[in-house]
């Protein structure tokens, strides 16, 4: 279904990601709106971990309504606010995608609207 871009003539991937996705013509676009790692109930879990698992599971959710999953996934750009939050959200995710990886963008911000947020994650999904 999609083509899976990794060209020999760039360096590989530092970890479990494509560097491109081609999604064949006549699909559909899903773009979800940074995710942030905080439940329906309001709670918010202290570790980057937790977050980024709520931050899925709320995309998860979102895919849901459009009748697709996150296996339809093509793009993340996920945002942490400190170097200690990588490993914890690249765990996450990796284990939530197996190979071939969407391709992805992982950045340090500053921080969010609210403090207490170490992890948000934007996703586009085609099918």
């Amino acid at each position: 279904m999609f083509r899976f871009l990794t060209p020999k003539a760039i360096r590989r991937p530092f970890a479990r990601y494509s560097h491109g996705v081609e999604v064949p013509a006549g699909k559909r676009l899903v773009l979800c709106s940074g995710q942030l790692g905080i439940g329906a109930d309001d709670s918010i879990p202290e570790d980057a971990g937790a977050q980024a698992e709520l931050c899925f599971a709320n995309i998860a959710a979102i895919l849901s309504e459009a009748g697709l999953g996150l296996a339809d996934i093509v793009r993340i750009n996920a945002y942490v606010t400190d170097r200690v939050h990588l490993r914890p959200y690249m765990d996450v995710r990796d284990r939530l995608f197996s190979d071939p990886a969407p391709a992805s963008t992982l950045m340090i911000v500053s921080g969010f609207a609210r403090p207490e947020f170490k992890v948000e994650i934007e996703a586009i999904a085609a099918g």
